[in-house]
């Protein structure tokens, strides 16, 4: 019944415009904030703690973010029109300069971004943006098959390689030895074995120390980019200088230490993007759910 429910799904979200997109996903998203009220609940009381607001303003950010966050969903429909029409009439480059010197380097790039804005428009900006190096995204599917079955498909449809993140290290690293790029989000809950806990909105968050050691391991550049939404079905395209891993394999330290410092690296990004677009960020999901517990990598928690 639910693979059915997500093949009418997958048929009826082939025809959405861009507008219809907003649309459709705000819906989703009101839908959801009515029916969540946990989770409304929780984002509520985590966006005035974390952002030091009163609940009022707490309220109508979160109320944002579950309409945002149904618009996300939605536009995984969009993934094929993500083209040079997309990029001459919808998208405005942050720092077109950077973005140059990412496109003509030949070295390997670790892409990281976060459940904020339009992320699942990004696939198609890697294929146009870093064509014709091999691209890939690691994700992590829901635990529903169904679901999970429609997102990769749709997912697939960039043309970029679809990596899920159990044992996805041979193929990532294979794909950076070629001068490629993998992509990664860095702002979700991960398990204690998985994480180095550090700050994140001025709490101790565990961080996924995954994209960090494959980076270091490659000798990557680690490249912050996010893709926020603008009025009127725009989009604004962040990249950020990035952090060269070649530089810290050969400096002082232990690795620890290293690749400690790659995860406040692209911690620092994401928690700068949230304080700018706290309305576009994933706030319903459980961020600090993992707590450190005096393990050796928590790294100087608050």
């Amino acid at each position: 019944m639910q693979e059915l429910l997500y093949n009418l799904l997958f048929l009826s979200g082939q025809h959405l415009s861009f507008q219809g997109c907003a649309g459709f996903g705000r819906a989703i998203g009101k839908l959801l904030w009515l029916l969540l009220r946990g989770r409304r609940k929780y984002a509520v009381q985590t966006i005035a703690e974390r952002l030091a607001l009163d609940n009022q303003r707490a309220e109508k950010i979160a109320l944002s973010s579950f309409e945002q966050s149904g618009q996300s969903f939605a536009e995984i429909f969009l993934t094929r029109r993500v083209d040079f029409r997309f990029w001459k009439e919808r998208l405005i480059i942050h720092d077109p300069e950077n973005l140059s010197l990412m496109q003509n380097s030949s070295r390997p790039i670790v892409a990281v971004s976060a459940h904020l804005g339009a992320w699942e428009l990004m696939a198609g900006l890697m294929k146009l943006f870093m064509h014709p190096r091999p691209g890939q995204i690691v994700v992590r599917l829901p635990k529903n098959r169904a679901l999970g079955k429609l997102i990769k498909h749709q997912r697939g449809q960039s043309r970029v390689e679809i990596v899920e993140h159990r044992r996805a290290a041979p193929r990532v690293l294979r794909c950076l030895k070629k001068g490629g790029v993998s992509a990664f989000l860095v702002d979700h809950n991960c398990l204690q074995n998985e994480a180095i806990f550090i700050p994140f909105l001025n709490k101790t968050a565990a961080v996924n120390m995954g994209p960090a050691l494959l980076a270091l391991r490659a000798r990557a550049l680690v490249w912050p980019v996010f893709l926020v939404r603008l009025p009127g079905q725009k989009y604004k395209f962040y990249s950020f200088p990035p952090l060269d891993t070649s530089e810290l394999a050969t400096a002082n330290g232990s690795r620890q230490e290293q690749i400690n410092q790659i995860a406040r690296f692209y911690t620092h990004k994401v928690e700068q993007m949230v304080r700018k677009y706290p309305e576009q960020w994933f706030w319903m999901h459980k961020r600090w759910k993992t707590r450190p517990d005096g393990c050796t990598r928590r790294a100087n928690a608050p």
